[in-house]
Formats: C-alpha cells, structure tokens, sequence
C-alpha cells in the first residue's frame, strides 16, 4: 500500500474524530444545530441516492430481445423434435401413437 493512501486513510479517520467532537460538544451544550445538521445531511444523502437510482432506471439504453434462431426448417425435423428420445415418427404419424408403440 503506498504511503500516500495510508495518510489519506488517517486524514479520514481524523476528520471523522473531529466531526465526532464537535456532536458530542454540541450535544452537551443542548444545541439542536448538533441534531440537525447530521440529520440533514444523512437525509439528503439518501434521498441523493434514491434520485441517483431514478435516473439510471429511467434512462438505461435496453436492446430488444432478438427472437430466437429457426435451426431448421425442414418439417419432419420439427415434428421428430417432440418424440421421446429412441423413437422415430413416421411421416403423418402422431407423436403420441409413436411413445404407445415403443413402449
């Protein structure tokens, strides 16, 4: 980690300390400013994040779904595809009549 990070990381933690100094004063000296201003700030930060998630919802670029692939266009393709796997249906044949016989 380099050296420059780690004093951004105290400087942090400092400014926290301090901040919770202050409050604490200020919660001693029964001022309401020592309330209000951390309220205020936590709720226009939430309410900063509500809008933040509005505006991404309502302007996301959405491509369409692509219909799917026909892989084959062949009809008895498509009418053994729904026969039981080891059975073969013959051409006019019903998909049913072909599971009864192989059974």
């Amino acid at each position: 980690m380099q050296e420059t990070t780690r004093a951004q990381g105290w400087a942090i933690c400092g400014g926290a300390g301090f901040a919770a100094l202050l409050f604490v004063i200020g919660v001693l000296r029964q001022s309401w400013w020592a309330i209000a201003i951390p309220v205020s700030v936590l709720t226009l930060f939430a309410l900063g994040l509500v809008a933040w998630v509005g505006y991404t919802i309502a302007t996301i670029q959405v491509e369409a779904d692509q219909p799917p692939e026909v892989l084959s266009t062949e009809a008895s393709a498509t009418s053994n595809a729904s026969a039981p796997s080891g059975t073969s249906v013959a051409p006019g044949a019903s998909v049913k009549g072909a599971a009864e016989g192989a059974a």
